[in-house]
């Protein structure tokens, strides 16, 4: 097959895993998908290949907008995007980055096997679920000041370790050590952060969740080491974002760009990639208040971190140090920063680097990764269904050429929420996951459960079988779910 044909959208093949949609009418430039024929069959049943045409629209953009293997239909701009574009003579789309900025995952090492784990699930879940906020609405790990959110948003994680909830060596293995220095919390509005006082340290709900894993599989052992896994060890993955602030600062810039730049807006394809010039004071109001809700999404899962920690310690009666409850990393998947890549031509720019649902995947020897990791790649956290498992990966020597060091962020929903709660029922899924694979969930509601079913979402392991073959992110390990709360 050298041409693909999806609801009036054609594809070229260009080699394998990798499609073309050729530069045509308002595009500024072509368009890539990086996917297998099966994915690309899925990718093409709602309106990710016309988003993501619509992206190429955008001022600025370098090379080509991507779709990563886990796309899917977003608000505007596809989930599993990626977008370089320029940072002097382009712009900035809120759309591609999204609603919950910094919406992330972390993974915890333990020193703990799935043997010690294994007759005290229900506890673990049980205290879990007892002791991390979840849910809609309010309820944090800690109930913030005023003072506290301005730091927060300022400072990240550094305020985390002046408050007792970190250790140094928590924003060493942290994305950009946890802190955005961009940060300008006098951007972000008031009542963004009265939505965020009381929701520090807290899951939220949808797709968000803490679940307690086992390593199954490692496929490459040097890195393996490097990272700290091994078969059969327990591991936690959080996965969860910025809550209602991060929300809310989308909300308001995406008002506030469509009213002072209708001019761009009325020459965009679709309002909802409403974009803000590159220099424009809302561009820079909206790249300072965006770092700062990044910021506030880092303490949010460090302090559900800090919360688990103390859980282990009580269950297992001795110290999360004894432990060795350990980060492994913290990476970000809705996001846009500025960052220095080769263009056209072999020309380095300055480019706002959009992720939306896509995982920052840097190579070894890139600065940005940590000190710990920069001679092997930077770690990378694929979080699957609850009853698929999910991926550590490094980042790939192809990913700066490929994408812009970037790859996917999950496994990517085949269904909507709506389409999940009537195919699934929730205490069906829960039950078929204790009864069939020995993972034990609990969540607010029936319905949460039947949202996030594991049919609901791709095949990862499809998905980090492309990026691997690609070599923008390289498989490291695979984790499987032993227990999981939601939301």
């Amino acid at each position: 097959m050298t041409t693909y044909d999806a609801d009036g959208v054609t594809l070229e093949k260009v080699r394998d895993y990798v499609w073309e949609i050729p530069q045509e009418g308002g595009m500024n430039r072509p368009a890539r998908v990086l996917a297998s024929e099966d994915l690309l069959d899925e990718i093409s049943e709602d309106k990710t290949l016309q988003q993501l045409k619509n992206a190429t629209h955008l001022p600025g953009v370098r090379k080509y907008a991507i779709c990563m293997p886990d796309g899917h239909q977003g608000y505007g701009f596809p989930v599993g995007g990626v977008a370089g574009i320029d940072a002097e003579d382009g712009c900035i789309s809120p759309g591609a980055v999204g609603y919950d900025i910094n919406c992330g995952v972390r993974m915890m090492k333990t020193n703990l096997t799935y043997a010690d784990v294994q007759g005290r699930e229900e506890e673990l879940v049980d205290a879990l679920f007892e002791a991390v906020p979840s849910g809609l609405g309010g309820g944090g790990v800690h109930q913030g000041t005023k003072g506290d959110v301005d730091a927060i948003l300022e400072r990240g994680m550094e305020w985390a370790l002046e408050e007792g909830f970190a250790v140094p060596e928590d924003l060493e293995h942290c994305e950009d050590e946890g802190v955005r220095h961009d940060a300008d919390p006098d951007r972000v509005s008031q009542k963004a952060k009265d939505r965020g006082k009381n929701q520090i340290g807290s899951l939220g709900s949808g797709n968000h969740f803490l679940e307690v894993q086992r390593v199954t599989d490692v496929y490459r052992d040097d890195v393996a080491e490097r990272f700290g896994l091994s078969e059969d060890q327990i591991v936690v993955l959080i996965h969860c974002g910025s809550r209602g602030l991060g929300h809310q600062v989308c909300t308001d810039y995406l008002r506030d760009i469509e009213q002072a730049h209708a001019g761009l807006l009325d020459r965009l394809p679709d309002k909802e990639l409403a974009a803000a010039p590159a220099g424009s004071q809302l561009a820079e109001d909206y790249y300072g208040a965006m770092c700062a809700a990044i910021n506030f999404a880092w303490v949010n899962r460090q302090l559900i971190m800090h919360r688990t920690r103390e859980v282990f310690a009580d269950v297992f009666d001795t110290t999360w140090e004894d432990l060795e409850m350990d980060l492994l990393y913290d990476v970000a998947h809705n996001i846009a920063k500025k960052e220095t890549h080769e263009v056209e031509d072999g020309e380095e720019r300055e480019l706002f680097v959009h992720r939306k649902g896509a995982t920052r995947a840097f190579p070894a020897g890139r600065e940005e990764v940590p000190p710990a990791y920069r001679d092997v790649g930077q770690p990378i956290i694929i979080p699957g269904s609850m009853g698929a498992g999910s991926y550590v990966l490094r980042g790939g020597e192809e990913s700066l050429s490929e994408t812009f060091g970037s790859t996917a962020h999950g496994a990517g929903r085949l269904m909507s929420r709506t389409q999940a709660k009537q195919e699934f029922w929730g205490g069906d899924v829960q039950d078929d996951l204790r009864e069939q694979s020995h993972v034990y969930v609990k969540a607010q509601s029936g319905a949460t459960v039947a949202e996030e079913a594991p049919g609901v979402y791709k095949d990862v392991d499809e998905v980090v079988r492309v990026s691997d073959a690609l070599g923008i992110g390289d498989r490291v390990a695979r984790t499987f779910p032993v227990c999981n709360i939601k939301g």
